[in-house]
C-alpha cells in the first residue's frame, strides 16, 4: 500500500519527466492514499518522503526497462504488491508474455478483490501464484499455477529481500537458477548500513521503524560484494549492478528540482549461467 501510494503521488507532486509512470497506483490503493501518505509524511518528512517515493520508482523503471531489453517468454514478479504491469501493458500479454505474481496469500487476496471491485479485465496469461516465502519454496508455488522453467524468464524480486532470513533469500534464488541460461533476476537490496550515508541512515531509522510498527521489520542487508557472492554461490552471473552514481546517470540526469537517488537500497541483475 505504501509502495503503491508512493508510485501515485510522484506523477501527481512531482513535475515532469517523471522517474517512472504509474497510473493505476493511486487507483489500486483506492481511498486510503491520501491517509496512507499522511502517515508516509508524518515518519518520513515531506522532503524525505519524495526521495523515498523517487527510489520507489526507480526500482519499477530499472526491472520494466530489463524487460524490454531481453527475450523473454516469461515475466514473474516476486512479491508483486500492487503493481498493475499487465494492466497497463496489454499489448506484451497479447504479442505473448506471461505475467506471473507472486505474492503472501493474504496481500494477494486483498489484491484480487480490488481487482474485481475496479472490474479490471483478466486475462489468460496473467497468472496470480499466492506463496509464503518462509514457509515454501516459490517452485512450489509456480508448480502449482503452470509456470514453464523450460522458457527464458525475469523475474523481479523488488522490496522483498529486506524482510526475508538469509536462508529464505538463498533457497528462493536457487529455485530461480533451474530456469534456462540467459533467464534473469532483478533484485533490490538493503545495502549495509556502513556503506549508507545520513540521509539513507534517516531513510533506514524511519522506515525501519514504520515496517515492524506494521510487523514487517528489516531482517537481512548486504554489502555489495555480499550480494555478488550470494548470486554467484547460487548459480548465477552478475550481468547489472549500477552504484548510486550509476542510477543518478540514467534516471536523474538534467532534473531541475533536486531529485536525486540515495544510497539506501541497490539494485543488482542476476543471469542463470
Amino acid at each position: 500500500m505504501m509502495a503503491a501510494t508512493s508510485r501515485g503521488i510522484h506523477r501527481l507532486e512531482v513535475a515532469r519527466p517523471w522517474v517512472f509512470d504509474d497510473p493505476l497506483a493511486l487507483v489500486m490503493v483506492g481511498p486510503a492514499w491520501p491517509e496512507i501518505r499522511a502517515e508516509m509524511a508524518a515518519a518520513f518528512g515531506e522532503d524525505l518522503l519524495r526521495t523515498t517515493a523517487a527510489m520507489l520508482l526507480v526500482r519499477s523503471r530499472f526491472a520494466e526497462t530489463r524487460l524490454d531489453a531481453g527475450r523473454f517468454a516469461q515475466y514473474v514478479l516476486l512479491g508483486a504488491g500492487l503493481d498493475s504491469f499487465a494492466w497497463r501493458h496489454p499489448d506484451r500479454l497479447a504479442a505473448g508474455l506471461s505475467v506471473f505474481e507472486v505474492d503472501h496469500p493474504a496481500s494477494q487476496a486483498w489484491k484480487l478483490a480490488r481487482v474485481a471491485e475496479l472490474g479490471l479485465p483478466h486475462r489468460d496469461r496473467h497468472v496470480f501464484a499466492p506463496v509464503d516465502f518462509e514457509v515454501e519454496t516459490v517452485a512450489d508455488g509456480l508448480d502449482r499455477v503452470g509456470f514453464d522453467w523450460s522458457k527464458r524468464t525475469l523475474f523481479s524480486w523488488l522490496g522483498v529481500v529486506p524482510y526475508l532470513t538469509i536462508e529464505a533469500i538463498e533457497a528462493t534464488l536457487r529455485s530461480l537458477a533451474k530456469t534456462p541460461s540467459g533467464s534473469e533476476v532483478v533484485i533490490s537490496y538493503l545495502i549495509a548500513e556502513a556503506l549508507m550515508e545520513d540521509l539513507g541512515r534517516l531513510c533506514l531509522d524511519r522506515f525501519g521503524r514504520l515496517a515492524a510498527d506494521v510487523g514487517e521489520p528489516f531482517k537481512t542487508a548486504f554489502t555489495p560484494g555480499e550480494a555478488e557472492a550470494l548470486a554467484r554461490r547460487c548459480g548465477f552471473t552478475v550481468a547489472d549492478h549500477p552504484t548510486r552514481d550509476d542510477v543518478a546517470a540514467r534516471y536523474f540526469t538534467g532534473r531541475a528540482d533536486g531529485l536525486a537517488p540515495i544510497t539506501f537500497e541497490q539494485l543488482l541483475v542476476v543471469a542463470v549461467v
